[in-house]
């Protein structure tokens, strides 16, 4: 025994240092000496996962979790080793088994909710039915906090934006031009930054609003009731079900009007939540709006208003003309990358001759599952090329080297479809069952580009074949898109800022109206 914990403490130091493969072997001799020795098992599945040996990695969490299977820690360590090779639905089942061993915890439940949008075996309903379930379980008896407010429709109103992102996230592509932008004569807006590791842009992203409050380590009770004395009048919602949430500050109604937006378009399951933004395009108004929790706020354009924070990255000319031969690409998290999505990807490199594709995916299984997949339809490896996780400038230059993207499904690209598009990379999508997958819809609307858009796999083979075929179109495209991109919704800050705080004023003016009625009516009584 001694022996063992020994080796395992040798380890740490090696790994600190960077050295993996001595640390790994120390820890492969620590789980030979005593086989039952967990962290021993719980580091070595790091390490192996870090080294992109994915499966042997779910193999030490397996053997930890059978040695302490009430442990939720290791569930949920499994569950992401499984999402770094790319296999969602054993990953579900590991946040699923976490969340069973430690149902008080709220994050466990949170990560079930969020991954559920990437499967495609879940429809609105289904993770409508899930988010509810959390609240249930995580936010269904907290008593109101809020104080009683001043109803006058036309005050100046206090937004306040709850966030543990504001620093380098992809959200601040879409929080810096809104709050570039807001009118600061009608708003008062407060950001409370719940960082944990706040860098350069967190200093400049809070300095544009009226008042920042630092709410890290706030309990979600205190934090309630902190937002109560501050007097919000719209409490906006940033993360929903992802990492870090803040919901239960939410159940306790702190805010007379309650809004949840940005980190992903769908819903957040709380009773409390009164609203979500979205847009025509991605909840069309004639489309059933009962899977989802809240009231839809539909701006006029577009759920995102985009900035890329890296001006400097030239979108140079089309690949094609020098290579002689198409590449598409997808730099989407492998998350969304399933069965169904290859093999719709292989019957178009299938249409192109000699045509190749990138695709980002951890060194490891990811890769290998995804090779394995393109080569049982028909496409042999040495078509399909990937890259590793990068820097922002290193990723946005990957985009130099694709011709066209195509999109995920049933969970399409967001933020990256944005960073193909100002690379000007168009992007072929396909409109999906939920509303994840209506963001390549949205924003092809946006600008003016429906041409990208297909209704059926069939349409999407199409489309994009099609564009591999007429490189005078592509090039046009390319050579044009930057510039579509500033000119339309999407890049439009002072547009955006308008009409959300149009939507803010109307949901006010709609609560002042119905409270003032409940008002007289009581009082007629």
């Amino acid at each position: 025994m001694a022996a063992a914990t020994e080796l395992l403490a040798l380890a740490h130091p090696l790994a600190m240092q960077g050295r993996l493969d001595d640390a790994v072997a120390l820890l492969r001799r620590a789980v030979e000496a005593d086989p039952r020795l967990t962290p021993a098992h719980c580091n070595l599945g790091l390490l192996l996962a870090a080294l992109g040996q994915v499966q042997q990695a779910c193999a030490s969490y397996r053997r930890a979790v059978e040695i302490e299977p009430g442990r939720a820690d290791l569930h949920h360590a499994l569950a992401n080793a499984l999402l770094r090779g790319g296999l969602l639905g054993d990953a579900i089942d590991s946040f699923r088994q976490a969340a069973r061993a430690k149902p008080d915890d709220a994050a466990y439940g949170s990560d079930v909710v969020f991954h559920l949008h990437f499967h495609p075996a879940y429809d609105a309903r289904a993770i409508l039915a899930e988010a509810r379930g959390w609240e249930r379980a995580h936010a269904g008896d907290y008593p109101t906090v809020q104080l009683d407010p001043d109803l006058s429709p036309e005050r100046r109103l206090r937004v306040g934006y709850l966030s543990p992102n504001f620093r380098r996230h992809c959200q601040a592509f879409f929080m810096f031009p809104l709050l570039e932008h807001h009118d600061h004569s009608k708003f008062e807006i407060v950001c409370y930054s719940d960082v944990r590791r706040p860098d350069d842009w967190t200093e400049r992203l809070l300095t544009l609003a009226d008042r920042a409050e630092l709410v890290t380590g706030t309990s979600d009770a205190s934090l309630a009731d902190r937002i109560a004395r501050d007097r919000i009048d719209v409490l906006v919602d940033l993360t929903m079900h992802m990492a870090e949430n803040r919901l239960q500050v939410f159940a306790r109604r702190p805010a007379p009007l309650q809004v949840c937006w940005l980190a992903y378009p769908g819903t957040t399951g709380l009773s409390a939540m009164d609203y979500r933004i979205t847009d025509p395009h991605l909840d069309p108004p004639e489309r059933d709006d009962g899977a989802y929790a809240e009231r839809a706020l539909r701006l006029p354009d577009s759920f995102w208003c985009y900035h890329p924070m890296a001006s400097e990255e030239s979108v140079g000319p089309l690949p094609a003309l020098a290579q002689g031969r198409i590449r598409f690409g997808s730099l989407n998290n492998v998350l969304k990358v399933n069965p169904d999505v290859i093999a719709l990807w292989a019957r178009v490199l299938r249409d192109v001759d000699g045509s190749a594709m990138t695709l980002l995916a951890p060194v490891g299984t990811a890769r290998q599952e995804t090779i394995r997949l393109f080569e049982r339809h028909g496409v042999e490896r040495g078509r399909v090329e990937f890259v590793e996780y990068q820097s922002r400038q290193a990723y946005l230059a990957t985009y130099r080297s694709i011709d066209l993207c195509l999109d995920t499904f049933p969970y399409g690209g967001h933020t990256t479809s944005l960073d193909a598009l100002w690379m000007g990379v168009p992007v072929v999508t396909l409109v999906g069952p939920t509303i994840v997958g209506r963001a390549g819809l949205s924003q092809a609307v946006n600008l003016g580009l429906t041409e990208l858009v297909a209704r059926s796999p069939d349409e999407y083979v199409a489309i994009a074949v099609g564009l591999s075929k007429d490189l005078p179109r592509l090039s046009e495209l390319r050579a044009g898109l930057r510039a579509r991109m500033e000119r339309s919704p999407l890049m439009d800050g002072a547009r955006f800022a308008r009409n959300l705080e149009t939507s803010y004023r109307s949901i006010w003016r709609r609560l002042c109206h119905d409270r003032e009625l409940v008002r007289h009516r009581r009082g007629g009584k």
